[in-house]
């Protein structure tokens, strides 16, 4: 069975999902897919850190896979993409993004979906919705996610220049909830998540407040409607 990419751990009560694709930890069509399947049969009660390994959090798609890939691979990965984005928005514990490392394109959705973002304060870090210069637009479900989770002026210019920020400017932009150094960025996810979790009413008031979102995306996934994947659909 060929490496997802993808480890699975347990620590205090918590499931930790930690991508491990050397070196920044790309996305390619089989780790979409197993992260879309990690939170669709984990345990729904249990709070989730999803995380990176090494320096990078996620630089998000695999940009050599994707254009390796057939026209109907590319339509395939990129309405995959949706559905593993509305797996995460959708699980009802709390999902806390333990931010490692570099968050560029689809690794910042990735960040944007968690419910609780716990970010490295690594000077080095780079965050950024690059897709414009990665030449990967948006597919429909992370195009929700942003315009969810990002003021308008923000958005517009993220996406537009893609700019790249540090962990300061996503604190003071209410993109990240909290700064912690590289040895202490575990720690500080755990008790977040544990925080999080020991809340009666979190996934009742996670509905109240993410539900649209939720709607949208499962929406979208069921459907499979996505005008950048129909470009591929019928190419070779």
């Amino acid at each position: 069975m060929p490496d997802t990419g993808i480890r699975l751990s347990q620590m205090e009560g918590v499931t930790q999902v930690r991508l491990d694709r050397p070196p920044v930890n790309a996305l390619d069509l089989p780790t979409i897919n197993a992260v879309r399947s990690t939170f669709e049969t984990a345990d729904s009660s249990a709070p989730i850190i999803l995380t990176g390994t090494g320096k990078a959090f996620s630089a998000g798609v695999d940009t050599r896979a994707f254009g390796a890939y057939s026209g109907a691979e590319k339509a395939d990965m990129i309405r995959a993409i949706t559905r593993m984005v509305s797996a995460i928005v959708s699980y009802p514990a709390p999902v806390i993004a333990a931010v490692n490392g570099h968050a560029l394109g689809g690794g910042f959705v990735l960040m944007l979906c968690a419910d609780f973002r716990v970010v490295t304060d690594d000077i080095d870090a780079k965050f950024g919705l690059t897709e414009a210069r990665a030449g990967v637009p948006f597919p429909a479900g992370p195009l929700e996610v942003i315009r969810h989770e990002v003021s308008s002026g923000l958005l517009r210019r993220l996406t537009l220049s893609s700019e790249i920020v540090r962990a300061s400017a996503l604190m003071s932009e209410g993109l990240a909830d909290q700064l912690a150094s590289p040895d202490q960025l575990q720690s500080s996810a755990i008790q977040a998540a544990q925080d999080l979790a020991s809340q009666p009413a979190f996934a009742v008031v996670k509905r109240q407040i993410r539900g649209n979102l939720q709607k949208q995306l499962k929406a979208l996934a069921a459907s499979g409607k996505d005008p950048l994947a129909d470009q591929f659909s019928t190419s070779g």
